[in-house]
């Protein structure tokens, strides 16, 4: 079994802010697989979906961005997955927009939700997508940054990059991580 995780915030307010990004992926692949996100449970919304032989879980933590870590380790306690079958989604403030970049492991790079994730999974050990999202410009804080909505430019370059990050999802359920690794990153 593999694990999903797209991070952001619930609510509309939110909704196609820079920090969910992740969350737009896990809804394209739940549109892909035909299989919306309608069981609430482990402090989050998931739903499990079976590709070739494999059973992947989808989640989006509601835990909010700071706790993401609580809805993760929920989900690999109930169902004992390995920290190697986990890939988490998320914005990044060091790439520029649309960039994306898959690694198996590393820091949490100042990022809240991979924060708690490091420290609800206890270790640094798990495949992630990092989705740039750029820096702000003009003196705006990160948080008003990360909280604010693409531009209809930007927008337009994410769709596009959603669509390669659900690629690379659905090639990692069937791939080695690093297989996919070096197909994606460039």
């Amino acid at each position: 079994m593999k694990l999903i995780v797209g991070l952001g915030n619930p609510g509309t307010k939110y909704e196609r802010t820079r920090h969910n990004i992740g969350f737009e992926v896990i809804d394209e692949l739940a549109k892909r697989f035909s299989s919306p996100l309608t069981e609430s449970k482990f402090k989050g919304l998931y739903t499990i979906i079976r590709y070739s032989s494999e059973k992947v879980i989808l989640l989006k933590p509601m835990t909010y961005m700071n706790l993401s870590g609580e809805s993760i380790r929920a989900v690999v306690d109930y169902y004992d997955i390995d920290p190697e079958h986990i890939l988490v989604i998320y914005d990044d403030l060091d790439l520029p927009v649309g960039k994306i970049r898959l690694r198996q492991k590393g820091s949490a790079g100042g990022h809240n939700g991979i924060k708690s994730t490091i420290a609800h999974l206890g270790t640094q050990n798990f495949n992630r997508i990092r989705i740039g999202i750029d820096r702000p410009t003009n003196g705006m804080s990160v948080p008003d940054y990360v909280l604010g909505k693409f531009t209809k430019e930007e927008w337009e370059t994410m769709g596009d990059v959603i669509q390669r990050c659900a690629d690379a999802c659905e090639e990692w359920i069937e791939k080695p991580f690093l297989q996919v690794m070096n197909r994606y990153n460039g």
